[in-house]
């Protein structure tokens, strides 16, 4: 059934809790105002020009949105609780996310993908890193006046990043910063690894305190609907299998025998097997079976907008190393909207097997390519 806007939020059972956040009372029609009726229209024009019928739960995100985008404009001077959206891949996070951001009526405002901030927090950091606050420093410089932070795909496996991300949070709840976050994952669930979770109970504490925690579910992966999908880049790419020499031929792709070629990245060499243009070619092993990471695609992005890659292996039989990387990989081609021709053996159901935590936001994202079977 439809979920339709109600005229009284259940959010206004919080407004008690509201109240005592910002120490003052906040008028009735508070969540009546233009700030929030504009969320709200935004949304339903947004989800009837697609097609789409808002799940409960998204509509639950959108009224949530709307009190945010009042309470914003109404008190500039305080901040609202931030938000942390989680669930399964392919039920509208995103969606919300760049819907929330479309139409929130402010200018102080970022949307950012979070491998590429945290890749730019880390060199900025060491840029300023003779000074007492490097993460200061360089928040100044990222993000400026920035009111509204909006983070997409926000996810933690390492304990490095584990503890940075725990003083980014403080250091940007301290700025007044409104955080909007979408992951994979309930604030319990990150970090899964259990040598470390116990470490970063901290900041999943302070997500607790500091966000209000909402899943968004249904029936649905959005994701698997070939439509509204023309503007995107990366859904018009391909899955070739079993990338015979014909289809190699027919497609104009590198031969499976193609020799490499020595490419610089930052100070390495990466082994490539095409290289003209804007396109690149790479094998699963050139990128992922050796020490590659994110910042290395992220420059590559920045010189190359179609992608090949060749040789996809069983996902299943590589290394959890190598499938975080690959994980990784088409995480950034996603977030950096390159068109991606992808070479396997076997069906792509078959090759994206494996037990790495976040393939399941791996198999459908790829899921949006357009197979090419055996003639």
């Amino acid at each position: 059934m439809p979920a339709r806007p109600s005229k009284r939020s259940r959010l206004t059972q919080r407004w008690p809790a509201l109240r005592r956040w910002f120490g003052k009372g906040l008028p009735a029609h508070a969540g009546q105002d233009a700030s929030a009726q504009s969320i709200r229209d935004y949304f339903r024009l947004k989800a009837q020009s697609q097609g789409y019928t808002l799940s409960h739960s998204q509509q639950r995100v959108i009224d949530c949105m709307a009190q945010q985008a009042s309470l914003l404009c109404a008190t500039p001077t305080h901040t609202p609780p931030s938000l942390y959206l989680h669930g399964a891949v392919g039920r509208g996070k995103s969606w919300l996310l760049d819907g929330f951001f479309q139409a929130l009526p402010i200018s102080r405002k970022r949307r950012l993908h979070f491998h590429e901030f945290f890749a730019q927090l880390h060199q900025g950091m060491f840029r300023h890193r003779e000074h007492d606050d490097a993460l200061a420093m360089t928040l100044d410089e990222l993000l400026e006046d920035c009111q509204v932070l909006c983070f997409d795909e926000f996810h933690v496996h390492d304990i490095g990043d584990a503890m940075l991300i725990t003083r980014l949070f403080k250091a940007l709840f301290q700025r007044g910063t409104l955080l909007l976050v979408t992951s994979n994952y309930a604030p319990e669930g990150l970090l899964p690894n259990p040598l470390y979770h116990a470490r970063f109970k901290p900041v999943i504490e302070l997500i607790n305190a500091r966000m209000q925690v909402m899943e968004v579910g249904g029936p649905h992966d959005y994701r698997s609907h070939a439509r509204n999908h023309a503007h995107q880049l990366f859904t018009q790419g391909h899955y070739v299998w079993p990338a015979t020499a014909a289809q190699r031929r027919d497609l104009n792709l590198p031969q499976q025998d193609a020799p490499p070629l020595a490419l610089p990245v930052g100070t390495r060499h990466f082994q490539a097997r095409l290289c003209e243009g804007s396109r690149v070619g790479f094998t699963f092993n050139d990128l992922c079976e050796q020490p590659t990471a994110v910042m290395d695609y992220l420059e590559l992005c920045r010189r190359f907008d179609h992608w090949v890659i060749d040789d996809l292996p069983l996902l299943d039989e590589c290394s959890i190393a190598a499938q975080q990387r690959f994980i990784n990989l088409i995480d950034v081609l996603y977030d950096q909207d390159k068109h991606l021709t992808l070479l396997g053996r076997l069906p792509l159901r078959e090759s994206l097997a494996g037990h790495a935590i976040d393939l399941a936001r791996t198999r459908s994202r790829l899921g949006q390519l357009q197979e090419i079977p055996p003639a």
